[in-house]
């Protein structure tokens, strides 16, 4: 039941590709800016993230980059996502971030963090890349309450780590 439940409520462009697939990332992407709602509602993170980073040197790190566009926006973000896909400057592991210890001026993230596995670990590697004395996790998340687990828990589309989710 919950399987078919699961299917029903899933797009129909993304209903029977793989979670991995690369076509699902960019389809997703797809949908995200033709449906009006979703691209305001993206567009909206996207600016306050962007007003919560300071100013300066560094660089700006997006972790799952995937689905968004926010490149369109500031064409100098570093886009990045665990795996090979179109529209991403890198591929990395939140956990084992390819940058030198503090060079990043900010890290932004969308409905990431709670699909890392180890949050200290990514904790621990965000706070080693940012600039000391003023670099910025800036991050937009789901509820993780009742309503919200049992969403990602059993209808979202990719692994979901309550630990994570509650830091």
């Amino acid at each position: 039941m919950l399987a078919y439940l699961k299917k029903l409520l899933s797009h129909p462009l993304l209903r029977d590709l793989a979670i991995d697939d690369p076509r699902t990332t960019e389809l997703r992407r797809r949908v995200i800016v033709e449906k009006p709602f979703l691209r305001r509602l993206y567009r909206e993170w996207y600016d306050r993230l962007w007003a919560a980073l300071p100013s300066g040197a560094g660089e700006v790190l997006e972790i799952g980059s995937g689905g968004g566009f926010l490149q369109e926006i500031h064409p100098e973000v570093i886009t990045s996502e665990c795996f090979p896909c179109a529209g991403v400057n890198r591929v990395i592991d939140a956990q084992a971030l390819p940058f030198a210890d503090g060079t990043l001026r900010g890290i932004v993230m969308v409905d990431v963090l709670h699909h890392i596995p180890d949050g200290e670990k990514f904790l621990s590697e965000a706070s080693r890349c940012l600039r000391g004395g003023g670099g910025v996790l800036a991050v937009v998340e789901p509820g993780n309450k009742t309503g919200g687990r049992i969403v990602l828990t059993h209808f979202h589309h990719e692994t979901f780590f309550p630990a994570t989710a509650e830091m």
